[in-house]
């Protein structure tokens, strides 16, 4: 604890002094405008976001989905997707889900991770652009265009530019507070605290932790640097702590969550501890570095001078870390693997664990795209569990005892359960604006999940009740009986296992496949009828209780059938033909 003190006890005597003490600074202006600029960047960033998430989610996901294995390809591409919808954060999740999903491994994902953390330096580019006296413009001309905009798109585009003026407003009014600092010798022999690079670093990582956002620390810093406020060391080291304190937030987002969200937020905190610690002794080749990228400003002189080169040396020496790093460290992407595989092994899933939802995640509700997708893959995790089930009754009612019969039945609160979560989810993100085609795909995804729960069900209820029946009355189903019922099951199996595909892969053809099978169904049907018919006079003892329990089975297998189809149904796109969206 000594070093904070030593580094927060200067500065909060520096900015604490009194008028009367002659230090002439006044303290409420000066917390009052750091707050409130601080709280409009924040709130700008966030609005900004949102805006661009909107606007490109969908675009974005699809740039994930079909990433190849490449390491580098990865990287891009996460750098890319990140510097357009500006959140690492949502970028790191949309990857833990595929991972979680099995359409990405680990190693795959670790790229992209790395790429993030380039992305996010395009925050600093523009913050470093000396634009802040066009802040209002741009309010003014966001707010025309998302209130009297026509076209849903030009209403995004407009809430992100009236986001991005925020910023820019918010760093105008942090810098006018923090402009007496500049000859309030107090402050400025407190900043010579800030001289080592390990205390630069650690109050950083602190103070993004703190505000959860390494941007509001990148703006902090350029804002105090345009003031010329800070050297560039200094200002490279607190930018480098806010890559260690970001960490929190992903480490944070990992609680409750399956292992492998756990493992890429490690691989996030191995990859910029280990980024900064490398580049440690090497701050000064950074600072030389980043300066000769920085344009200059030989005409100004001391404080000026700093002020008009430090931001664009800060921002450029923060990307500069960020991909030297990705390039060094991309080729031990295998080894972060194994090392989070080992410190996080899987492990056997209780109860509790397999009712819980796997990809449903908050940080994805202000992009209804991505809210949308992950529903899709927590709807092929109910989907899962409905076909054990329905794989498991048919033997269970033809032959089994009653254990294995309440067995079945216990199966279904899986199902229920992660009902109730995608459906509490499905709320939420009826709560956000969607547009015309994201609301079309709400009503296909409660269509499917309330369809799922109806079959888990039938099963629970009906056809384990029909099982508990031919015990009670010791119902012997004979060989012939038992074929044509086993057949027609299957068929049901084909069905709902293609309309689970249909829904969560957007599959036009397992939903086609699903609606071409309703004549084979009526057939098969009408052949157990003429079965049934030839079955009801054998001489048998329960004839007539067999011939109930059979039949019954029968029409709740294809009630089965009638679900499978509504989902598939609702899974054809609306220009298909026939499609009703």
């Amino acid at each position: 604890m000594q070093p904070i003190r030593d580094a927060f006890g200067p500065l909060l005597a520096a900015v604490t002094t009194s008028p009367s003490a002659g230090a002439g600074l006044e303290l409420w202006p000066l917390m009052t405008g750091l707050l409130g600029g601080l709280a409009l960047f924040l709130y700008g960033m966030d609005k900004m976001a949102a805006a661009l998430k909107a606007v490109a989610g969908e675009r974005m996901r699809g740039i994930l989905e079909t990433l190849t294995g490449n390491r580098l390809v990865g990287a891009l591409t996460g750098a890319f997707v990140t510097a357009v919808i500006q959140s690492s954060s949502v970028t790191t999740v949309m990857v833990v889900g595929f991972v979680t999903a099995g359409l990405m491994s680990l190693a795959q994902s670790i790229g992209i991770i790395m790429g993030a953390n380039v992305g996010t330096t395009i925050t600093a580019q523009i913050i470093a652009f000396r634009v802040t006296e066009f802040s209002l413009v741009l309010v003014a001309a966001g707010f025309a265009a998302s209130t009297l905009g026509r076209r849903e798109s030009l209403r995004q585009y407009g809430q992100g530019a009236l986001a991005l003026g925020l910023v820019f407003l918010g760093m105008s009014v942090m810098g006018e507070a923090m402009a007496p600092l500049r000859s309030h010798q107090p402050f400025l022999d407190a900043m010579t605290h800030m001289a080592s690079p390990a205390l630069g670093i650690l109050i950083g990582a602190l103070f993004t932790a703190l505000v959860q956002s390494s941007s509001a620390t990148t703006g902090v810093v350029i804002v105090m640097a345009s003031q010329g406020l800070i050297p560039l060391p200094a200002g490279i080291a607190l930018i480098l702590g806010s890559n260690i304190g970001t960490c929190v937030t992903a480490l944070l987002a990992a609680i409750g969550k399956p292992r492998e969200a756990l493992r890429a937020s490690l691989v996030h905190v191995f990859f910029n501890v280990t980024g900064v610690l490398i580049w440690l002794p090497f701050l000064n080749p950074l600072a030389e570095l980043a300066t000769y990228l920085s344009p200059v400003s030989p005409a100004l002189e001391g404080s000026a001078r700093l002020a008009a080169e430090a931001p664009w040396q800060i921002a450029n020496a923060h990307t500069v870390f960020n991909v030297a790093n990705t390039v060094l460290l991309l080729g031990f992407s295998s080894w972060f693997a194994r090392l989070v595989e080992w410190l996080a092994p899987d492990r056997p899933l209780e109860e509790d664990q397999l009712t819980r939802a796997r990809y449903l995640d908050d940080e994805l509700l202000s992009t209804p795209a991505l809210a949308l997708d992950r529903v899709r893959l927590e709807i092929l995790h109910q989907g899962d569990h409905v076909q054990e089930m329905l794989g498991a009754i048919l033997p269970a009612l033809l032959t089994g005892d009653r254990e294995s019969l309440h067995a079945v039945a216990a199966m279904d609160d899986r199902i229920d359960a992660l009902h109730s979560q995608i459906v509490t989810y499905l709320g939420k993100v009826s709560q956000v604006p969607l547009t015309e085609a994201q609301s079309r795909e709400f009503f296909k995804l409660m269509e499917a999940v309330n369809g799922l729960e109806n079959i888990g069900d039938i099963i629970e209820t009906n056809l384990v009740g029909l099982g508990l029946e031919r015990v009670e009355h010791r119902v012997v189903v004979s060989k012939a009986t038992a074929q044509v019922l086993t057949e027609f099951h299957q068929a049901v199996e084909r069905a709902v296992s293609a309309a689970v595909q249909a829904v969560t892969q957007k599959s036009s053809a397992a939903a086609q496949q699903v609606l071409d099978m309703k004549q084979e169904i009526n057939r098969m049907e009408a052949s157990a009828g003429v079965h049934q018919a030839e079955r009801l006079v054998a001489e048998e003892p329960n004839r007539l209780e067999a011939f109930r329990i059979e039949t019954d089975t029968l029409q709740n297998q294809k009630r089965i059938f009638y679900f499978a189809k509504r989902m598939a149904w609702a899974a054809v796109p609306a220009d298909a033909p026939g499609g009703n969206g």
